[in-house]
């Protein structure tokens, strides 16, 4: 008698610890750098919902389209940088329980390659100021996740998780 090929579609947490299938939050985020080699992070507005008065990547939700349009138009909205599509490449990924009770996420890095504009703050009520950060002396309130992918992009790591033990 032949044994029914697994289903390898269920994701782990339902195969491990019987919780039901959940819907992951997609996050697309921009590793720019100058040709200095300093790094691109936005101050979060003091009344951000997540991480207020830190330094983060550009970044947003996966809309009804792929993670690097919704990089794209998120440099153009947030910070009026224009990005050829062709020009982006993929560096990390952080696979992230975020805490009990919250939707899993997968923070999706990119890096462009090319872009055009100067980083100017288009959207003030969530970014305050736009900077480059020497990745050896970032300032001291980065969001963690920002501060351990610039750090696993920068050693060629291209997968980390946090927050599943």
């Amino acid at each position: 008698m032949s044994k029914a090929p697994e289903d390898r579609s269920a994701p782990l947490t339902s195969v491990r610890h019987g919780a039901g299938a959940v819907p992951h939050v997609v996050g697309a985020h921009l590793y720019l750098e100058d040709p200095a080699g300093r790094v691109l992070l936005g101050l979060r507005h003091h009344n951000s919902a997540f991480a207020p008065n830190t330094w983060h990547f550009l970044a947003g939700h996966c809309e009804q389209e792929s993670a690097v349009l919704c990089l794209v138009r998120e440099a153009e909205e947030e910070a009026g940088l224009c990005i050829d599509p062709r020009d982006v490449e993929f560096v990390h990924v952080l696979h992230q329980l975020p805490g009990p009770g919250r939707r899993p996420r997968l923070q999706l890095v990119f890096r462009a390659r090319a872009w055009t504009g100067v980083p100017e703050v288009r959207e003030p009520d969530k970014c305050l100021a736009w900077q480059w950060w020497d990745p050896d002396a970032l300032p001291e309130r980065v969001v963690p996740y920002t501060r351990e992918a610039i750090a696993h992009v920068r050693a060629g790591r291209p997968y980390s998780e946090a927050g599943w033990e």
